[in-house]
């Protein structure tokens, strides 16, 4: 076996969605949301339970007021988060997690405890093949 063959399998074995014998799953559905920077912090913030706009832009520090209200409309179109507003002036806004959001955040969870976990191994091996002779 060389230096770049793996030799992985993953029980159970993970169809690929969309091929011609097997239907779209709807990965890519999540993966947009994952590959958005502010979506896990946004999910481990109203984790905790509802929150006004305002509590979560200071728990989210360093989110811009346009790429928070993009990451709670996509979360919102989504089904995983729902949006309040009390007519008050100003109006009061709060968010919180559907079921739906809910569960995708304990996904999430495991997700974050798996990179925690794996975290050294993964940096350690970048560094071994960072050192490897280039080809």
């Amino acid at each position: 076996m060389s230096d770049t063959h793996s030799d992985v399998r993953l029980e159970p074995a993970i169809e690929p969605c969309g091929a011609p014998d097997h239907e779209d799953c709807g990965i890519r559905l999540i993966l947009d949301r994952l590959g958005e920077q502010w979506t896990v912090m946004t999910l481990a913030e109203l984790s905790a339970g509802p929150r006004r706009y305002r509590e979560l832009e200071r728990a989210l520090s360093g989110i811009s007021q346009r790429m928070m209200t993009l990451t709670l409309r996509r979360l919102e179109r989504d089904g995983h988060v729902l949006r309040h507003v009390e007519p008050t002036v100003p109006p009061s806004v709060t968010y919180e997690l559907t079921p739906l959001g809910r569960a995708f955040a304990t996904q999430v969870a495991s997700l974050v405890v798996w990179s925690r976990q794996s975290k050294h191994e993964i940096e350690a091996a970048q560094a071994m093949f960072d050192k490897r002779p280039t080809v």
